[in-house]
């Protein structure tokens, strides 16, 4: 799914290059601040802050460690599949099928035993993150009040623009003197159910 997006990405933009080298150099759009429209970048929040980045480094290592357990288990059943198919020209069909039928419910296993580190993964993410912005929303109330916003906007979605009244900044700091790290294990989900075999 990601490496689609991005090959389409990379694809609008090879086609839209020729199209950008003859537009004019675009002027940034400035304009003065408006009064009680505050921006927020809540992505610039979890990779600036100390506490995101203690998060990044440990979903990081349990991501490393549960690889390595997928990798174990791989390796093992890599040298039953080389062995097999170095017997394979030497067997009867019905020997060959016996040893796939075999080594089918093997393969399947350590499949969804990667699926499932990966699920685990993700939500052991989602959970942390939401960790952070727990902490971080009454650091946010109160950067919000300090500036005398009436409206906040996700930076990201701004095209342009007189950007004076971003909070991110005074978030950042704010979270930093209140929390700097953060403890988590990795999440662990029930098992996926089989599809059925026919």
């Amino acid at each position: 799914m990601i490496r689609q997006s991005l090959l389409v990405a990379l694809l609008c933009a090879s086609a839209a290059a020729p199209a950008l080298a003859q537009a004019p150099a675009a002027q940034p759009l400035g304009g003065n601040p408006v009064p009680g429209v505050c921006l927020l970048s809540r992505e610039a929040i979890f990779a600036n802050a100390k506490v995101g980045a203690a998060a990044s480094a440990r979903l990081q290592q349990l991501t490393q460690d549960a690889q390595a357990e997928v990798e174990t288990d791989r390796k093992a059943l890599d040298v039953d599949l080389k062995a097999y198919q170095a017997e394979q020209a030497k067997l009867t069909p019905a020997q060959r099928q016996a040893k796939e039928q075999a080594l089918a419910p093997r393969v399947q296993a350590m499949q969804a035993k990667a699926q499932q580190r990966s699920r685990e993964i993700e939500a052991t993410r989602e959970k942390a993150l939401a960790q952070i912005s727990t902490a971080a929303q009454p650091v946010i109330a109160q950067a919000y009040k300090a500036k005398g916003c009436g409206l906040l906007v996700d930076r990201n979605s701004v095209l342009g623009g007189n950007l004076a009244n971003d909070l991110t900044a005074d978030v950042v700091k704010g979270l930093d003197a209140t929390m700097t790290t953060i403890s988590f294990n990795r999440e662990v989900l029930p098992a996926a159910p089989q599809a059925a075999t026919r």
